[in-house]
């Protein structure tokens, strides 16, 4: 008889299939006791108990539920009422016993199976020579032993899944032959937990815990016969699926017991099969020979030692061990513990073994016994054999083994196992069992909706997406250090370098230090150490860029300097937790003060060498929410911020370029040759590769240099992302060496290089999708250049929540005549009556020295309000929140904690695009901070502030920067969030 060879499986790393297997399960058991019964079998413990914890005990999943019943009376009564998947039931029940009470369930439910579970065989039936019992599917001996319960389960829910499981997914099949119920009730349990132990201590390499539990469905399926036409029906319909048989000597054949049976039936499969595993059970010692002459692997029933044999049948027969590498001959010359070393291994082996092994499909079994469906229907020896070549069916292997194992790890966060542990393919790894933190979730998140797109490749061939490799110490790495060193919340006004010095003196547990030495052993690139804290990039409260981040060179002579370097960083990290800034902000969404957990992330810098300097092409923030739409935009078409080298320009809101995805060549601050070269980024950061501290600063720039523009002129991407200003033309050409170098981003948004905005759309897209919300992205560019290909690497993700009330405002036009302040570019929705203070930064024209003095006082006014409990409205040039003070003016978050409206004017000295794409103002949105724009160089019809009004009203306090202006009662401010209209009024206003 010939089988249809089972049809190629392709890899599927989201494991859909593994999602359909054994999807008949057994969930409503019914067990039918005596009282006495009851109180024999649950003296120590009930039953559903013991269920349970062999289910736990086990790690599976969903234990059913039971229900117990005391006759046959309430059987049937049950039965009828409710749905039931198993009846077990004893052998006296009331005023019927079980054979009768099987009879009637079987006419309610024909289908419900019954199984008798006795304390003994004796007395149960008259003629020993019976072969069925009436109303009964299964008959069991009861022992203590708890196991039984779940053979008894998992053995009903393999026959329901069998036909449909091996066609789907070739799951495999063992078949036990045995018809004592006494050595059937022994056996069965046996088999099972060795089965389940095996399968998941072979799934160690493999993933994480959600993904263990669904290959779990693809373990082998036990399939249990009484005779020797039992067993040979299930043999030949199962035959493609079938890796091992265990078999007792004596049992039925021909209608009558046969001694030898056992040994005819497994002589007859290897006849059939000439490599299939073959175990002979028996009580007789004489039967030792006739099976080594099959040959099959004989145990004794009676002889000591039996569950340790079957152990051993297990790992070196049935493919659970080690595949031992072998010359046809049988000697073996190697072995691979895991996929890994099978990968490694083959290129080596000779190729006798290599044809040796893959004609018996023994790779195909040793793979499957791991689950892997997909790699075993792909190295099935049919499917080998159809390779002449041995070289040719080695790389196929080793590109088979290889692309699983690569794409097992896409999207998915796997536990950190410096023994497993393989930076060639594996993504994201993760330290501990805490919680990875907001931002590392939001990343975690969309690396698994990224690896379900598979078409997002096809469609952007020449710039994959990628997430770097990545590892997250979890919240328990945290507190351990903390609890270690003994170390407690900081007092609030602890200053930050203070903290910083105690936390970098207080030791890392040892098994963390391990763990990341381990970790950095194999990791020789440039590392970015950043926060991720429970509360970061989460839903309403994001805490953006309020911890720090660290970016470490990580080419230090000798490992342990480098290592030194990393703990510091992890160390610093861990301290910037109680940081000012940090505390300000969290003070705001939980004032009673909750302590904060910190995940760490570490993660390799995308970006390449460029001389004495390591930076990526280009970094940006991408939004799929335009809050500042110009021209063709609308808010929904998303904006991007751009810059070369580390987005610490862009978030920190320096010069960057601004676009929207869907009009890549609309660039308003490209409008005119003067716009190019005023508004163009001159400078960019890079790591310094050369000379790097060896030691961490407090400051977590430290190892960034600023670098001016021009001095990087014949480095790749500035030369690839600039275009030349010919000032004796007074024009800007996009090609040529020629000129003085200017950033325009020509090649990509105008020449499309690189179809870098129509990427960005898909991804917002997916992003928004996936996380129900606007969102923004943190990404990296490199270009494609001479030996290397391009990519776009996702760095981060967070949901832009912008807060405030979401009932309608309606503003009416004699409000608009009381307004002060009419703004048509207004963040926030709702209405504020409780403001009645105004500080206002007074500066006609940009100078740096000033915006960061004026920084300081606005952080003293704020600490005075926050003090009295006064909230009040900020007023003042320029980009707020802005770390170049030729911009705005540099404050941050703890400068301000007490703000509730805020207003960025832009005049012709401060005219910096909007801060969209800084973690300032993405805290401020999330906060429900309305922020009034006020732009006097390019005004919008109908937008105003009455500066003259303004300038008349008494100063409470006043400085040389700062006027803090008080009412007696407060202003009103309202803002549509429809319309972005916003307007500040007093209700009977003072001329």
């Amino acid at each position: 008889m010939t089988h249809p060879l089972p049809q190629p499986i392709t890899y599927d790393a989201k494991f859909k299939v593994y999602h359909e297997l054994m999807a008949k399960r057994i969930l409503e058991i019914l067990l039918v006791l005596s009282p006495f019964d009851a109180f024999i079998m649950e003296e120590d413990d009930s039953l559903a108990s013991r269920i349970v914890n062999e289910y736990q005990g086990l790690n599976l999943t969903r234990p059913p539920r039971t229900t117990r019943v005391a006759s046959a009376g309430e059987a049937l009564a049950a039965v009828r009422n409710r749905h039931f998947d198993m009846v077990i039931t004893m052998p006296q029940v009331g005023e019927m016993d079980c054979f009768a009470l099987g009879l009637e369930i079987k006419k309610i439910h024909p289908r419900l199976p019954v199984i008798l579970l006795a304390h003994r065989l004796s007395g149960l039936v008259r003629d020993p020579e019976q072969t069925t019992l009436p109303g009964i599917d299964y008959f069991y001996i009861w022992s203590p032993n708890p196991a039984l319960l779940l053979a008894l389960i998992k053995s009903l829910e393999d026959r329901l899944n069998v036909n449909t499981d091996t066609r789907l997914a070739m799951v495999r099949v063992l078949l036990l032959v045995e018809d004592s119920p006494h050595y059937r009730s022994f056996f069965l349990p046996l088999i099972y937990r060795e089965v389940v132990q095996q399968t998941q201590a072979v799934l160690g390499e493999t993933l994480n815990e959600e993904h263990r539990i669904l290959k779990m469905r693809a373990r082998p399926k036990i399939l249990v016969a009484e005779s020797y036409e039992q067993a040979l029906a299930l043999f030949r319909r199962f035959r493609p699926y079938l890796f091992g048989i265990i078999s007792d000597t004596r049992f039925r054949k021909s209608g009558k017991p046969d001694d030898r049976a056992g040994l005819k039936l497994l002589a007859h499969v290897r006849k059939k099969v000439a490599d299939m595993p073959l175990l002979l059970l028996s009580s007789d010692p004489g039967n030792r020979e006739p099976a080594l002459e099959i040959p099959a692997v004989f145990m004794d029933k009676s002889a000591p030692g039996l569950q340790e044999g079957l152990h051993d049948f297990f790992l070196n027969h049935l493919g659970f061990g080690d595949f031992v590498f072998r010359l046809p001959d049988g000697t073996e010359i190697d072995r691979a513990e895991n996929l890994a070393a099978l990968e490694a291994k083959l290129a080596a082996i000779p190729a006798e073994s290599l044809l040796y092994h893959a004609g018996r499909n023994h790779f195909s079994n040793w793979v499957m016994a791991r689950s892997e469906i997909d790699l075993a229907a792909n190295l099935h020896r049919d499917r080998l054999n159809r390779l002449t070549d041995p070289g040719e069916m080695r790389r196929e292997i080793i590109d088979q083994v290889h692309t699983l194992r690569r794409l097992r790890q896409q999207g998915v966060v796997a536990q950190y196992n410096p023994r497993s542990y393989d930076p060639e393919i594996m993504d994201f790894v993760k330290i501990g069992t805490g919680s990875m933190g907001g931002k590392a979730l939001g990343l975690a998140f969309m690396a698994m909706v990224l690896a379900r797109q598979q078409e997002l490749g096809e469609q952007f061939p020449d710039l994959p997406i990628r997430i770097p490799k990545t590892l997250v110490i979890t919240t328990n790495g945290f507190d351990a250090f903390m609890e270690h060193n003994q170390l407690t919340a900081p007092f609030p006004a602890t200053p930050d370098e203070e903290i910083a010095a105690r936390f970098l003196a207080a030791e890392m547990p040892g098994w963390l230090t391990e763990l990341l030495a381990s970790f950095l052993a194999q990791v020789r690139a440039p590392l970015t150490v950043r926060s991720s804290s429970i509360l970061e990039d989460a839903h309403f409260r994001p805490f953006a860029g309020l911890y720090s981040t660290y970016m470490l060179a990580n080419n230090q002579p000798g490992f342990a300097r480098r290592l030194a370097q990393l703990l510091d960083a992890v160390k610093l990290v861990f301290a910037s937790t109680y940081f000012a800034g940090p505390r300000a902000f969290a003070r705001t969404i939980h004032p009673s003060g909750r302590r904060e957990g910190m995940a760490v992330i570490v993660q390799v810098l995308a970006g390449r060498d460029h001389g004495e300097f390591f930076y990526p092409a280009i970094s940006g923030t991408a939004q799929s929410y335009n809050y500042y739409p110009v021209g063709p935009m609308r808010p929904e078409d998303g904006i991007v911020n751009l810059a070369l080298g580390f987005g610490k320009t862009v978030v920190e809101g320096e010069q960057s370029l601004r676009f929207s995805p869907a009009y890549p060549e609309h660039l308003p601050q490209f409008s005119t040759v003067d716009d190019m070269l005023a508004n163009s980024q001159r400078y960019f950061y890079a790591l310094r590769l050369q000379d790097p501290l060896p030691e961490l600063r407090f400051s977590a720039n430290a190892n960034l240099e600023r670098r001016l523009l021009s001095r990087a002129a014949t480095e790749a991407p500035v030369a690839a992302l600039t275009s030349a200003y010919l000032p004796d033309e007074h024009r800007i050409r996009d090609s040529g060496t020629g000129g003085i170098r200017v950033l325009t981003y020509a090649r990509i948004l105008k020449h499309k290089l690189l179809p870098l905005p129509e990427l960005l759309t898909e991804v917002l897209g997916l992003a928004r999708t996936g996380m129900g919300c606007a969102v923004e992205i943190e990404f990296v560019v490199e270009l494609p250049d001479a030996g290397n290909t391009g990519a776009f690497y996702l760095l981060q993700t967070r949901p832009i929540a912008a807060g405030g009330k979401t009932a309608p405002v309606r503003i009416g036009e004699q409000e608009k005549k009381q307004a002060f302040c009419v703004s048509s570019q207004a963040l926030g929705n709702g209405e504020l009556e409780d403001i009645a203070d105004i500080v206002q930064v007074r500066l006609d024209s940009p100078e740096a020295g000033a915006n960061k003095q004026a920084a300081r006082e606005i952080a003293k006014f704020n600490s005075r309000l926050l003090k009295e409990e006064r909230p009040y409205l900020l007023i003042g040039p320029g980009r707020w929140g802005s770390a170049d003070p030729w911009l705005g003016i540099p404050v941050q978050w703890q400068d301000i904690s007490g703000v509730g409206v805020m207003l960025e004017h832009r005049s012709r000295h401060f005219s910096a695009d909007p801060s969209q794409g800084t973690h300032f103002f993405q805290n401020i949105t999330a906060m429900g901070i309305p922020y009034f724009t006020i732009n006097e160089k390019k005004p919008k019809k109908g937008d105003f502030f009455d500066w003259q009004w303004l300038a008349r009203q008494p100063a409470h306090v006043e400085t040389g920067l700062i006027r803090h202006i008080r009412f007696k009662t407060p202003f009103t401010i309202k803002i549509d969030g429809s319309t972005s209209h916003g307007i500040m009024y007093m209700k009977r206003r003072k001329s």
